[in-house]
C-alpha cells in the first residue's frame, strides 16, 4: 500500500524522506521486520522500539514512525508522530481497508464477566444465523479457526488483522473483550463500537505493570463507552457515574437488584449427577425463564448481559433460549470430570472477585465438602496472595495450594504468602508444589459428594516459569485421572 494511504488520519510530520513509496507491511517488532516494510517504534513497561530502530533498517525496514526526536542517518522516511501507539492504530485500520467499518462491532468491558459473556454472544448470533467472531482471551476465534494470542486484548494491528481476516470469510458481528490496558495502550484508538458493554466494576488490577490508581482504572473503561453509539450496562455494578462520566449515548440496562430493562425474578439452583447449572426468570423487556449449563448467581449476569446483547440485535426470545442452554466456555465453570463419588470444576479465576465470587457461588450449591487447589501467580504483590488464601481458605473444607505460574519467584515463596490468608482464617490445607500431584491426589483421595475446584488456570496450557511457558492442561491430567481410576 501507497505510505500516503497508510497514514490517513494520522496526524504526523515528515521528518526526512518521501511519501511516494509502497510498503510491504507494518511491524512494531523488530525481529519480525522484512524488506520494505514499516517499522512503529513502540514505547512499553519494560522496552523502548526507538532502542531497536538501527536493527529494524538491517532488517529492511523503509519507513520508520517514531515518537522521539532521532537522529536517524540511514537513507529511510521517517515519520514523527506525538503517539505511536496511536499512530499504530490508525495505520493498522488503514492498512487493513478499515475492516471495522464492514462489522457489527461489539465491545465487553469489566472487572470480570468478559470471557463468558462474549462467548454467550457468540454463541447466540451463530445459533441465530448471524456469523460472529470473538476477540479475547481465549484468542481470535471465527468458523473453525482458533488464533493464540498473549493479551487480553491484542495489539492493535493484530485487531484490525482479524478484524479483515473475519470479514473476508463472511463474518458480520464480532464479540470482543476489550480490556482496560488496552484502552490505556491505545490499542482500540479509532474504533467506534456499535455496542459498548459493561459487565460489572470492582476494584482491581492497580499495581506496577497495571493501573496507578482506581481513578485510572475507571477513566480506561470510560474510553469504550466514549466511542460506542450504544450502550449495555450491568446497573448493579459498582462506579456507574464514572464509568459513563460525559457518555451521551442510550443506555440499557439489566439487573438482579435494582431497576433495570431487564431484571431476574427467581433463581434456581441445579445440580444433578451430570449437570450443574442455573435456571432463571426475566421480568421486564423478555418475560421467560432461561437455562444456562453454568453455576451460579454471576453466570446469571452474564446471560442476562447476553440476552440483552442479543434482544438489542434483534434475536428472537427462542433463540435466545436454546443457544444459552448449550453455551460453554473453555475454563470457565467448566465441569472437567463428573465421576460416581466426585466432581471436578475448571474455573480461571485469578482476581479477588473472581475467586469471591466463584466460592460463593459453589458454596451455594451445597457440597458436602469443597476441596479447592490454587496457586499464586509469581512477581504480583504479595497482598493479592493473603487474600487469595484468605478468601479461598475460608469458603473450602480443604486447601492444596500448588503451583500457578510462579514466573521468577520460587513457589515455596509464594505459597509460604498464601499460607498468611489462610491461616487468618483457620483454613484446613496441605501443600503439594507439582499442580498434576496436586490434581491427582484430589480425586484420589475424594470422598463421597466432593466438588473438587482447581482454580486459576482455566483455558491456559502451560505454567510461566523462570521465562519458559511448559506445556500443562488440566483437561488432560484428569483424562490421565479417568483412565488410572477406570472412571
Amino acid at each position: 500500500m501507497k505510505l500516503e494511504q497508510v497514514l490517513k488520519n494520522v496526524s504526523y510530520s515528515l521528518v526526512k524522506g518521501n511519501l511516494e513509496q509502497e510498503i510491504e507491511d507494518i511491524k512494531y517488532d523488530s525481529r519480525k521486520v522484512k524488506a520494505k516494510d514499516m517499522y512503529v517504534a513502540l514505547v512499553g513497561y519494560n522496552t523502548d522500539g526507538h532502542e531497536y530502530i538501527k536493527k529494524a533498517i538491517e532488517m529492511g525496514a523503509t519507513v520508520i514512525v517514531v515518537s522521539k526526536v532521532m537522529d536517524i542517518l540511514e537513507d529511510v522516511t521517517v515519520i514523527k508522530v506525538d503517539d505511536t501507539r496511536i499512530a499504530l492504530a490508525y495505520i493498522s485500520s488503514n492498512y487493513f481497508g478499515n475492516p471495522a467499518q464492514e462489522l457489527v462491532t461489539i465491545g465487553v468491558t469489566g472487572t470480570t464477566g468478559k470471557t463468558t459473556t462474549t462467548h454467550m454472544i457468540k454463541d447466540i448470533l451463530n445459533a441465530s444465523g448471524r456469523p460472529c467472531g470473538l476477540i479475547g482471551s481465549i484468542g481470535i476465534k471465527y468458523k473453525d479457526v482458533v488464533i493464540h494470542t498473549d493479551n487480553t486484548t491484542p495489539e492493535s494491528y493484530e485487531v484490525h488483522k482479524a478484524f479483515r481476516m473475519m470479514a473476508n470469510e463472511g463474518i458480520k458481528y464480532v464479540a470482543m473483550e476489550t480490556s482496560s490496558q488496552a484502552f490505556k495502550l491505545n490499542r482500540l484508538a479509532g474504533i467506534t463500537f456499535d455496542l459498548g458493554v459493561l459487565t460489572n466494576l470492582t476494584t482491581d488490577h492497580i499495581g506496577p505493570g497495571e493501573h496507578d490508581s482506581q481513578e485510572e482504572y475507571i477513566m480506561c473503561k470510560n474510553k469504550l463507552f466514549l466511542n460506542s453509539k450504544e450502550i449495555i450496562s450491568n446497573n448493579d455494578s459498582l462506579y456507574l457515574d464514572m464509568v459513563f462520566k460525559n457518555v451521551s449515548v442510550p443506555i440499557k440496562t439489566y439487573a438482579l437488584k435494582n431497576k433495570a430493562l431487564l431484571k431476574v425474578e427467581e433463581i434456581n439452583l441445579l445440580n444433578d449427577q451430570n449437570f450443574l447449572g442455573t435456571e432463571f426468570t426475566t421480568k421486564g423487556i423478555i418475560n421467560d425463564t432461561f437455562k444456562i449449563s453454568m453455576p451460579g448467581e454471576f453466570n446469571v449476569y452474564n446471560a442476562l448481559c447476553a440476552i440483552m446483547v442479543a434482544a438489542s440485535l434483534g434475536i428472537d426470545t427462542d433463540s435466545i433460549k436454546k443457544a444459552l442452554i448449550k453455551a460453554r466456555v473453555r475454563g470457565r465453570m467448566e465441569i472437567g470430570l463428573v465421576a460416581p463419588k466426585f466432581k471436578v470444576l475448571i474455573d480461571y479465576a485469578h482476581t479477588e472477585d473472581g475467586m469471591r465470587g466463584l466460592v460463593k457461588t459453589l458454596r451455594d450449591y451445597k457440597p458436602k465438602r469443597l476441596v479447592s487447589i490454587f496457586g499464586g501467580g509469581g512477581n504480583r504483590p504479595k497482598e493479592r496472595r493473603y487474600n487469595l488464601g484468605e478468601i479461598i481458605g475460608g469458603a473450602s473444607d480443604l486447601c492444596i495450594i500448588t503451583e500457578d505460574n510462579p514466573r521468577f519467584e520460587d513457589i515455596e515463596a509464594i505459597n509460604k504468602d498464601i499460607k498468611v490468608g489462610l491461616d487468618k482464617v483457620k483454613a484446613k490445607y496441605i501443600e503439594i508444589p507439582d499442580r498434576k500431584d496436586a490434581i491427582k491426589y484430589a480425586c484420589k483421595n475424594a470422598l463421597e459428594g466432593d466438588l473438587i475446584l482447581l482454580v486459576g488456570k482455566g483455558h491456559e496450557e502451560y505454567q510461566d516459569v523462570k521465562g519458559e511457558k511448559i506445556y500443562f492442561n488440566e483437561l488432560e491430567v484428569l483424562e490421565e485421572v479417568k483412565k488410572e481410576m477406570n472412571l
